[in-house]
């Protein structure tokens, strides 16, 4: 074979490009799901600089009545964080620190309940679902309607 490539180097060329079967059908059979979120947890407070996005997209809106892009609010927004002096950017950082021991003391408060034992939480739940089956509030016996329905 002259000038020509030898079947050795042919095969590792095209095993390169190919793309392995295997390893991509393992990935997706070995793919862990992702526990069911507790609506109950408290959400982690936001930062400094949203903290400072929640006043700065007002007074955008305000100046701004016809924009409808939030991306030009987002970047418009960050420019100015940037612009602002550590002085300027104070009162906005001890909200977000007092946002943030408010959420440390919740979330606790919520680590405790759950090491408690979320089987209090169901049983509370059912009993109130079976007083509510007692009383449905009309003042009406529940016996008499079933009667009727005969």
């Amino acid at each position: 074979m002259k000038g020509g490539r030898s079947k050795a180097e042919t095969k590792k060329a095209d095993s390169k490009l190919s793309v392995k079967k295997g390893a991509a059908a393992a990935s997706k059979s070995t793919k862990k799901e992702k526990p069911a979120k507790d609506p109950n947890k408290p959400k982690r407070p936001a930062s400094a600089f949203f903290v400072f996005m929640e006043e700065f997209r007002k007074t955008y809106k305000e100046k701004h009545p016809n924009n409808k892009s939030v991306a030009a609010v987002g970047k418009a927004g960050g420019d100015k964080w940037k612009s602002l002096s550590a002085a300027e950017k104070a009162p906005y950082v001890a909200k977000a620190e007092k946002r943030k021991a408010d959420y440390e003391k919740d979330l606790r408060a919520y680590n405790k309940k759950m090491a408690e034992g979320p089987a209090e939480e169901e049983s509370e739940k059912s009993n109130s679902e079976v007083n509510d089956d007692e009383d449905d509030g009309t003042g009406e016996d529940d016996e008499d309607d079933d009667e009727d329905d005969e």
